[in-house]
């Protein structure tokens, strides 16, 4: 695809320049994390998700309209079959269009794959891991082995990969996880993102039981690291500090107690083509039927007529037996 010609960038109609896309490739996952998904999920039917090749077609238009970074996640962007002729064709663009290509990924399978991310243009991952702790891991996951993670994250650092690490604080279960996590990844030369647990999708706890404000973590860390602020702007929604006056920075998202929408810049792909300008609300247009339907002049039509919905703030709050913000689940919209 030429994307030297392209209409002009995408703007929503608060003024913000929409640079950064995410594209969950799949809903499916090899763990079930307690706080993500329910223990028996139901996936979306395979005829439904859309295919690489419209996945690149989209992510290519947005390259085109502006967008300088995309992150591939899920789901578990991994277990997809074939999903590295994906890394490979939107890698392409890394270092002309496109500053940046990113994944989210669980670690599981970043063994097998890590050199050919590489090779593939990807400098920077993020791995979700919520604890060191073997049995922790296993209940918080249903089933996940850390071991197995904790190699794939060696192997992404042998094949030169940047780590950031993203963890989601969940009272009374890794709480007392977090500055050992924290510890660990300055040993390892690693970044520390901690999350709070967001109201998406119904899963078999009350989330209210696990909501830990990060207020109250960042106050614990204060008495173990000397944190300094950094004032450096990602685009992303993460307060930044420098820990202990190394290389490594600690990550604050807290879409509860200090919203984070003002600065937004980011849209959301789903793997069946739908795309979320907000991820804590519904309204979503289907660019694989429009790309279908009516080619590129159809999808750039139906991206514009998205930004048109995209709005100020999310709505997320958490309260007992409230229910999700959105029905859907993290791993359909990509984290």
């Amino acid at each position: 695809m030429d994307l030297d010609r392209a209409p002009a960038p995408l703007v929503d109609s608060f003024g913000r320049v929409i640079r950064y896309l995410r594209v969950s490739v799949t809903d499916r996952c090899d763990l079930r994390c307690r706080y993500c998904m329910a223990e028996h999920m139901t996936f979306l039917p395979r005829d439904q998700i859309a295919s690489l090749e419209e996945l690149a077609i989209i992510a290519e238009r947005f390259v085109a309209r502006g967008v300088r970074k995309i992150r591939l996640s899920g789901g578990e962007p991994l277990v997809r079959r074939d999903v590295m002729m994906l890394v490979e064709r939107l890698g392409r663009h890394v270092g002309g269009a496109l500053d940046e290509l990113t994944m989210t990924t669980n670690g599981t399978r970043l063994r097998r794959y890590a050199a050919d991310l590489v090779a593939a243009g990807v400098r920077r991952v993020n791995v979700s891991l919520d604890t060191l702790d073997p049995e922790r891991f296993r209940y918080v996951t249903r089933h996940g082995d850390v071991a197995e993670v904790l190699d794939g994250i060696a192997a992404a650092r042998d094949a030169g990969l940047a780590v950031k690490i993203n963890m989601v604080a969940l009272k009374g279960l890794n709480e007392d996880d977090i500055a050992p996590m924290l510890r660990w990844c300055v040993a390892q030369g690693h970044d520390l993102t901690l999350i709070e647990t967001m109201p998406l999708g119904a899963i078999d706890e009350d989330r209210t039981d696990r909501f830990l404000p990060l207020t109250v973590v960042k106050d614990r860390l204060d008495q173990a690291f000397t944190l300094t602020r950094d004032a450096a702007v990602t685009g992303g929604p993460a307060r930044y500090w420098q820990v202990d006056g190394g290389r490594t920075r600690l990550g604050l998202i807290s879409p509860l107690t200090a919203n984070f929408c003002d600065g937004c810049n980011r849209v959301r792909l789903t793997t069946e083509g739908r795309l979320y300008t907000c991820l804590g609300h519904d309204d979503q247009r289907d660019l694989r039927a429009a790309l279908r339907d009516g080619g590129v002049g159809a999808l750039d039509a139906a991206i514009e007529d998205a930004l048109l919905t995209k709005p100020r703030r999310h709505d997320f709050r958490i309260a007992r037996d409230a229910a999700p913000a959105v029905a859907r689940h993290m791993s359909v919209t990509g984290g």
